[in-house]
């Protein structure tokens, strides 16, 4: 009898759990944001002053779910909008001076979390892994814009 493949519902599992111990490291450490703040936050620390329409691309999160975020963000005093001087439709997300020290922090506790995940695992191993995650990622990819 063949054994069912469990790959999808294994990914589902390990990302809610891996979603909850990461913000419970979040709140340990008196920081407010949840693990998809966390990504929008993790994407400006690489990307400053990018508009919404790159952010959307970049953190794979709809408009209107990344809009509801970036409020939230600016009412923690960590992003503004500013308006293009160029294009009026275009709205820039920059980061503000509160949260270089929350980078700081929100780094170490995602290397803590890598650390965690990949505890046991050999440098072939976690190569060999991340390899794999890639292509079932491009897959889906080429089968989302197929469709």
């Amino acid at each position: 009898m063949k054994q069912q493949k469990q790959g999808g519902f294994l990914i589902a599992k390990i990302h809610q759990l891996a979603g909850r111990i990461f913000s419970k490291l979040l709140k340990n450490h008196q920081i407010e944001l949840n693990p998809a703040q966390g990504r929008i936050m993790f994407v400006l620390w690489r990307n400053d002053n990018i508009t919404i329409q790159e952010l959307v691309k970049k953190t794979s999160l709809s408009k209107t779910t990344l809009t509801s975020m970036l409020d939230r963000l600016e009412s923690f005093g960590y992003i503004c909008r500013v308006p293009s001087k160029d294009d009026r439709r275009k709205i820039f997300i920059e980061l503000t001076e509160k949260d270089r020290l929350l980078q700081e922090k929100y780094i170490q506790i995602s290397q803590d979390m890598n650390d965690l995940t990949y505890q046991g695992f050999s440098d072939k191993d976690y190569e060999q892994f991340e390899n794999y995650l890639k292509r079932i990622y491009e897959n889906l990819i080429k089968y989302e814009n197929e469709i």
